[in-house]
């Protein structure tokens, strides 16, 4: 009988973990920024369990990312509606 992989939820605790010293060591505001990357990565757990990388850091680090890219997507439109309000008015 094979050895069995660890799920993807507990990849993830365990690489969030092996950061706790390097999180101790951040200012409370970047703890608390690290902490929320780390959730946004949870957002992304489904599809983190197809990809089945030999490397899930690298899947949880593109899940942070994307949840990032929506953030400055969404600003972006934002900003830009903002732009038009003033530009009409």
């Amino acid at each position: 009988m094979g050895r069995t992989l660890p799920s993807i939820t507990q990849s993830l605790s365990e690489e969030q973990a092996a950061f706790n010293r390097f999180r101790r060591a951040l200012r409370r505001s970047d703890q608390l920024a690290l902490d929320e990357l780390f959730v946004a990565a949870r957002q992304h757990m489904a599809a983190a369990a197809y990809a089945a990388n030999l490397l899930p850091m690298e899947t949880f680090l593109l899940a942070m990312l994307l949840e990032e890219h929506k953030e400055i997507i969404r600003l972006r439109d934002r900003l830009e509606a903002l732009q038009n309000q003033v530009g009409d008015g």
